[in-house]
């Protein structure tokens, strides 16, 4: 069947200018981290792509080792482009990464030249696209200099394989010095992609002050901490959960009846302000000017239109401010 786009879909959506770069990023952003994969199925995949576009997420995140296996989210990316979604292409911001293992052999992983170079070929043509607009490099490399690492995204760019640059999980001084090497080399370096949620607060220990300062966007992943700040954690772990099925990023034992309390609590402030919990997170982190987008895994379309709902309520009274600050320190 052939996908035609709702003509609405830019009405409601709010749009972030993305650092001083000349884009702007949807304030929620649809990533392919899981569920995305070949063992998926791929009729809900596309669904939920397609949903995401005509609530106007415009913004769509993969990686080289996204699935699994490794490299299969961006073939059913791929596929769904092919499928309808591709005539939209300028319409979208579509991003990739490499900085983790992907293939066997010392040449498949971190932050090389080698590596950097080989991985966005592969990368597109797994998409079956000529550029993307976001290459990442996807974590610090301890071992390669940071100068090679940042020429790359630099050749990457001036090839036209790439429109504009970014990191993810670099701290303040490593994200500074990538931003100064970049600039010398008048690459666009517009972005960086930590993690960040209400239990996992990090980046506010510097990170966000470094972005605001060098005027670069943020878009946060995990802002739902792998679907804690979710209903689907209220009374128990439910068996069809990530915890249980997958336990990788979220494990059983890191779910405490401590966590688990201070979950609940938080949910009855979402339903005061007649949202769910996890709407209730993603204003939470957006409410910082630094944060340019959230960025949302999903398994069903009805998640990605709950994310989008959001941007209903997104802004919190003192009181509210004080009771989430108090639970979250209890």
């Amino acid at each position: 069947m052939n996908y035609t786009a709702n003509k609405d879909r830019y009405n409601n959506m709010k749009y972030n200018r993305c650092g001083n770069s000349g884009i702007k990023l949807p304030a929620i952003s649809l990533g392919l981290w899981h569920n995305f994969g070949s063992k998926d199925n791929f009729e809900n995949c596309k669904a939920m792509v397609q949903r995401a576009f005509d609530l106007g997420i415009t913004h769509f995140d993969l990686a080289n080792n996204y699935g699994p296996p490794y490299g299969s989210a961006e073939e059913t990316f791929g596929k769904i482009l092919k499928e309808g979604l591709k005539s939209y292409r300028d319409e979208l911001i579509i991003s990739t990464k490499a900085g983790w293992d992907m293939w066997p052999g010392p040449y498949g992983n971190f932050g090389s030249r080698k590596y950097l170079i080989a991985s966005l070929d592969q990368s597109l043509k797994r998409m079956g696209l000529e550029y993307v607009d976001i290459f990442y490099h996807h974590r610090p490399d301890p071992e390669t200099k940071l100068e090679e690492t940042m020429h790359t995204l630099d050749q990457n760019v001036r090839s036209g394989k790439a429109l504009y640059a970014g990191v993810s999980q670099y701290g303040p001084e490593l994200t500074r010095r990538a931003y100064e090497i970049l600039l010398n080399l008048g690459t666009p370096f517009i972005i960086h992609q930590p993690n960040y949620n209400m239990f996992d607060r990090w980046i506010e220990n510097g990170l966000l002050n470094t972005l605001s300062e060098l005027n670069i966007g943020a878009i946060v992943f995990s802002p739902l901490a792998q679907g804690l700040l979710t209903n689907r954690y209220l009374n128990e772990i439910p068996s069809d959960s990530r915890a249980l099925k997958d336990g990788r990023f979220l494990k059983p034992s890191d779910i405490t009846e401590h966590k688990l309390n201070k979950i609940r609590r938080l949910n009855e402030i979402a339903q005061g302000r007649n949202q769910s919990l996890a709407q209730l997170s993603l204003a939470w982190v957006l409410r910082q000017k630094a944060v340019t987008s959230a960025l949302i895994g999903a398994s069903k379309v009805e998640q990605v239109e709950d994310a989008v709902g959001a941007l209903n309520n997104l802004n919190f009274s003192h009181d509210e401010f004080n009771m989430i600050d108090g639970i979250l320190a209890g």
